[in-house]
């Protein structure tokens, strides 16, 4: 489940004077009070601590849950079948909803432009991705999950043909992994990377539902409105592995501009029926054709149908 936002990130920049003075009487009667430094935020530690009580009830919630679907015979992790074909029209078709259309609409994090429902929005300049980790992830997940990421950063960059890599420092698109316990630790964290952000919002990330399985909010200027400069992704850290995985890949390809889900979409991820946890041959295409340089951030469902229809066929290998 995906809860789409845009942000609008503003820096202030302060200058300062220094006075000379020719002795030390003139520096007592005429200097310039010395003002404050500005006070830089506390950057809050991670180091482990073991879940609560409830993070644990929750996570055997969790376990529960993925049994029931894998029992059903979801979460497929084979990318799609002979029992699940499509063609380039179905991909085109596909497409127009995952991409130009957004679960939630209209909803913002801070004073900024709302993208407008039926145009095209991606990133411009390259992605980095940073991983970060609540206390109450243990030292080994985080090393799995880590390297997860990394995997999968380098698969989008291949599909994409765009720049997308897992950073340590300097990142612009954060996957926070982090459970019950680690609602301050967040917050405290997003008020950092995004300066002026409301209380409203950050209440987001406090006693989220436990349908909300992870979701992700993707920030745009007003001056580009339909091109993304900032991500912030949460996954729930009491997800049993693929569960978690699952949202990983999710939460990340639809920060890259695929925003949407559609019941039509099959094979996908981008279907809120479960039947797949992880990326697909299908998902893969709907990524490509998204950094297609034909199609350009702010084009139109109508100026680009046409333009996908071609992408489509290219991709399927059917004759135009």
């Amino acid at each position: 489940m995906i809860v789409r936002r845009y942000i609008s990130v503003r820096r202030v920049l302060a200058g300062l004077s220094l006075l000379a003075l020719a002795n030390c009487d003139a520096a007592l009667t005429t200097s310039i009070p010395p003002q404050p430094r500005p006070v830089q935020p506390q950057v809050p530690a991670n180091a482990y601590v073991a879940p609560s009580a409830a993070s644990l009830d929750l996570a055997r919630y969790y376990e529960r849950v993925q049994s029931n679907l894998l029992t059903r015979g979801l979460l497929r992790t084979d990318g799609g079948g002979p029992d699940t074909p499509y063609d380039a029209e179905d991909l085109a078709k596909n497409f127009e909803a995952i991409a130009f259309y957004s679960e939630y609409p209209g909803q913002s994090v801070a004073t900024s432009r709302t993208r407008t429902s039926g145009q095209l929005s991606r990133w411009f300049g390259p992605v980095r991705i940073g991983p970060e980790f609540g206390p109450s992830v243990p030292p080994e997940r985080r090393k799995e999950d880590t390297a997860r990421i990394e995997s999968y950063s380098a698969r989008l960059a291949r599909l994409t043909g765009h720049s997308v890599s897992t950073v340590n420092r300097n990142a612009n698109f954060h996957v926070f992994v982090a459970g019950e316990d680690d609602t301050a630790y967040v917050q405290a964290r997003l008020k950092q990377l995004i300066p002026g952000i409301g209380q409203k919002q950050l209440d987001l990330f406090d006693k989220l539902p436990k349908s909300f399985y992870c979701f992700v909010f993707a920030s745009a200027t007003n001056g580009s409105p339909h091109t993304y400069t900032r991500a912030v992704a949460l996954v729930r850290a009491e997800h049993p592995d693929l569960v978690r995985l699952s949202c990983i890949h999710e939460e990340i390809a639809q920060g890259l501009g695929l925003p949407n889900d559609s019941p039509s979409a099959r094979p996908s991820i981008f279907n809120d029926d479960d039947e797949f946890a992880l990326l697909t041959s299908h998902d893969e295409k709907l990524l490509t054709l998204l950094y297609d340089p034909r199609l350009k951030p702010g084009m139109t469902a109508d100026e680009a149908r046409p333009v996908v229809r071609i992408i489509a066929r290219e991709l399927m290998g059917q004759s135009l």
